[in-house]
């Protein structure tokens, strides 16, 4: 399935870690790149219209940046978190993208889904990170898991005992 290419990012992704509070969330991927993950998004989740399939993907960088930077649980919404999946999916990307945002790899640790796990202040302490690492959350992709606002096929709710953690930098080389 072919999937409309995303307006351009004003610049491409830096060879080199810059601080991302510098940087547009958006040029942390380059075209190609981004155009990769959204049709991942889009594949999943027949219908969506583009422009909320890029909103997707941005929050979701937005969510790593803000998870190589913390040195606490965050984690992603229900919404968010089929962004993260698909960038995820992008191994090579995704693995690149954790080690130019400082070295930092940032898990995925999938539970069943289940809304009772769900706590809000898990998603005030990630918007925090977030704002902390220089970008403003998008508040309809950060609501809770009874929001049927945005329909996602991700379902996934992540908890404060599954909540993502960075890890060191891998042992191994990165290429």
């Amino acid at each position: 399935m072919s999937h409309p290419v995303p307006p351009p990012c004003s610049t491409k992704h830096p060879d080199n870690p810059i601080p991302p509070s510098v940087t547009p969330v958006r040029a942390l991927l380059s075209d190609a790149e981004f155009s990769g993950v959204l049709a991942t998004v889009l594949d999943a989740n027949p219908g969506m219209d583009i422009s909320m399939g890029s909103r997707i993907v941005i929050e979701a960088l937005k969510f790593v940046v803000a998870g190589t930077r913390t040195t606490f649980g965050v984690a992603p919404s229900r919404v968010v978190d089929e962004g993260w999946h698909a960038l995820i999916l992008h191994t090579a990307l995704y693995q690149s993208l954790c080690a130019r945002l400082g070295g930092n790899f940032v898990h995925h640790y999938p539970e069943r889904p289940d809304t009772g796990r769900y706590d809000p202040e898990v998603h005030a302490r990630t918007a925090e990170a977030i704002r902390a690492a220089g970008y403003e959350p998008d508040p309809q992709l950060w609501a809770g898991p009874e929001d049927d606002l945005v329909s996602v096929s991700a379902k996934c709710q992540h908890a404060p005992n599954c909540a993502i953690r960075p890890m060191p930098k891998p042992e191994w080389p990165v290429a």
